[in-house]
């Protein structure tokens, strides 16, 4: 008996091809989301909340990560079922992420290219209701959020005072192509690739993404008005 042949990739969903590659090349679990429902208005949550806090980026069943899984034909078979369904990645298990606004996260990254330090694939995020602004997820070693706070306070700040946030088990991130929101998708920063295939531990990256979220978070200096170079006459006599 043949074998049915495959479609070739281009003609399959990107969310297809993407969530299949997810569980094939880098041995991580997957989990179909929800999706946004085109209509009249704006874009809908496929939950039927109108006011989702996570508009096409959170899970769908309760026991999601019970079902989550790293079977290439599983997945494939999720996919094929639903194309739409946003890509979830559960942290906790191959890999947690470090949270952060995009605009420390890059100046963070210039740093830490500067340093040469090891880094693993970066997710970028549009904001969630009540958010302003991008976020970056830095994927780190799994087992990061437990030691997040003392890593913090070594370095002379209170857990909590810094807009740096670990994803760890029982939490999600959502993966490229996902469309989140109304207007944006998840997208890579640095992809997956062979380089980065070996994940760096928490500590080699919390100092730089501490110190640039300090210096984001910090309020802009006051421009001073030009001095003059000599005092006015009156001034002299």
């Amino acid at each position: 008996m043949e074998e049915t042949p495959r479609a070739p990739e281009q003609a399959l969903p990107p969310l297809l091809i993407e969530a299949v590659r997810y569980a094939e090349d880098r041995h991580w679990e997957v989990a179909p989301g929800s999706w946004l429902v085109e209509g009249d208005g704006p874009p809908r949550c496929s939950c039927g909340d109108l006011g989702c806090a996570l508009p096409g980026a959170h899970p769908v069943s309760p026991d999601w990560q019970r079902k989550a899984s790293a079977g290439p034909g599983v997945v494939r078979k999720w996919w094929t079922e639903n194309p739409r369904a946003s890509i979830l990645l559960p942290t906790g298990r191959s890999f947690d992420a470090l949270d952060v606004p995009e605009t420390a996260g890059c100046l963070a990254l210039a740093r830490m290219e500067r340093l040469e330090l090891q880094l693993g694939p970066v997710v970028a995020v549009p904001a969630m209701p009540g958010q302003t602004g991008r976020r970056l997820l830095f994927l780190v070693l799994p087992g990061s959020l437990a030691k997040l706070p003392d890593l913090l306070r070594g370095l002379g700040w209170a857990p909590g005072r810094l807009d740096l946030v670990g994803r760890g088990e029982g939490d999600w991130i959502v993966a490229p192509p996902s469309r989140v929101g109304g207007y944006g998708f998840a997208q890579w920063a640095r992809p997956p690739s062979a380089l980065n295939r070996w994940l760096p531990d928490a500590a080699e990256l919390v100092s730089p993404l501490a110190y640039a979220c300090g210096r984001a978070a910090q309020p802009p200096r006051p421009v001073q008005p030009p001095q003059p170079a000599h005092p006015p006459a009156a001034a002299r006599r």
